[in-house]
């Protein structure tokens, strides 16, 4: 081995990560809210930079987008009132209107009230609140008590279990069944070891299968229901159409405003001395590299999705159930690109189409093997099998994932192993067969 120093030339390639690189390469990750907001900012800092949103269309339907007529728009006004939220913290106010409080007791309510969380639990610590109000622990403990009298069934809780039981109490106060499970053997009956309680309770299986539908029934976020956000709506990025000559897609540019060079400020001010003549040319290449970078965002997006419209024809000529097997790899390799690139491509993008708009995630689904050699399906329409059995099945006797695997081999000649199903019945929500089963 030769250690000696000594001087070298050699040429190598690489890429190096430029900051206009990594702005191209952000440019195609963002959504149309993002690729929206990234540009205001922009034109904030540069002054070349212009934005013309008056292409922009209203995305809410509850406005005439054709101003057909505008006595119909005068007559319809109310319906285009934007529904305020009622937030929880006055709603629970409003019920305390009618009590008689002290003023200590109001003070120390209003602050309770501000350390429920958006589902209503009480997140706070008493001890803490007592010392921060400098009031007896005890008067926290009392002003609890108070809101958790308050509906919605369940408020002010401090944990699941507590919530649950608050509002068997207020609902169905005679149960004492339904009491004595949540406050003892919650665990063990949320479990479904339920044999233990029965024998303990001396009380029959059915008799904890109505209790267990009962609790079905309540509400594990009642705070949620008056946390109403507004209604927002999706963009589609690209819009898939069926026209005599087959699918055809076209990008929504009416949904992104369009930039231009301000060539007045620029004409003016770039003869100044030298230091404003550098900035001006600093901000035209910015602004030169952002168009180029909405363009090229553009056409990739534009060849992914006449890639997937090629690849997934039958899904959007037929139905869902038609989705076929796609890798991100798959578009990559035919696209002469890099997987990554497909990745950030459809990151947050949707589509519309002839039977509903869909996110462009949708369309990637992995390979799975079928008896049939010369045919796949995907793990989508595995996913729409395993959901069809598991409704259809005998609920006193569930299939286990091992009997799933069978069926889905035996009758849709689907290869799936019982790992898989067990995750995407974890996927879909789904419990195991032991929890599944009812004793009725």
């Amino acid at each position: 081995m030769n250690l000696k120093a000594g001087l070298w030339q050699q040429q190598t390639l690489k890429l190096a990560m430029t900051q206009e690189l990594s702005q191209a390469i952000a440019l195609l990750q963002y959504s149309a809210h993002e690729l929206t907001a990234f540009l205001e900012d922009k034109a904030l800092e540069n002054p070349l930079l212009q934005i013309d949103n008056s292409n922009i269309k209203p995305m809410n339907p509850l406005i005439d987008r054709n101003r057909r007529k505008h006595q119909k728009a005068e007559k319809d006004w109310i319906d285009q009132i934007a529904d305020k939220p009622f937030s929880l913290e006055d709603y629970l106010l409003s019920q305390l209107k009618i009590t008689n409080l002290s003023a200590e007791q109001s003070r120390v309510i209003r602050h309770l009230i501000q350390n429920l969380d958006e589902n209503g639990y009480f997140l706070g610590d008493q001890t803490e609140i007592a010392q921060k109000l400098r009031v007896d622990e005890d008067l926290v403990e009392e002003c609890l008590a108070i809101i958790q009298t308050l509906e919605p069934a369940g408020i002010g809780a401090r944990n699941l279990q507590e919530c649950l039981l608050m509002q068997i109490y207020y609902l169905n106060p005679d149960n004492e069944l339904a009491q004595k499970i949540i406050a003892d053997y919650f665990i063990p009956f949320a479990e479904k070891k339920w044999k233990p309680i029965a024998k303990e309770l001396k009380v029959t299986l059915k008799e904890l299968q109505e209790v267990f539908d009962e609790i079905q029934t309540l509400n594990p976020k009642p705070g949620a229901i008056l946390g109403k956000e507004a209604t927002t709506y999706i963009i589609p990025d690209a819009i898939v159409e069926q026209s005599s000559d087959g699918l055809t897609v076209r990008m929504s540019d009416e949904s992104l405003p369009r930039i231009s060079l301000n060539e007045q400020y620029y004409h003016k001010f770039k003869d100044q001395d030298q230091q404003v003549s550098r900035f001006l040319q600093d901000k035209l290449q910015d602004y030169q590299w952002i168009q180029k970078s909405i363009e090229q965002r553009k056409e990739t997006l534009t060849r992914v999705v006449a890639k997937i419209i090629e690849k997934q024809a039958s899904f959007f000529q037929k139905g869902s159930q038609y989705l076929v097997p796609m890798t991100m790899k798959e578009v990559a390799v035919e696209l002469d690109i890099h997987e990554s690139t497909v990745s950030r491509a459809v990151r947050e993008k949707y589509v519309q189409t002839p039977i509903g708009t869909f996110g462009l995630k949708t369309f990637f689904t992995s390979t799975i093997q079928t008896v049939s050699d010369d045919e796949n399906t995907s793990s989508t329409q595995v996913k729409k099998k395993i959901a069809t059995l598991i409704e259809k099945e005998n609920k006193q006797k569930p299939l286990s994932d091992q009997e799933i695997v069978e069926q889905l081999k035996r009758d849709e000649g689907m290869v799936v192993s019982r790992r898989t199903i067990a995750k995407y019945r974890d996927q879909l929500g789904i419990p195991s067969s032991s929890k599944r089963k009812r004793f009725d």
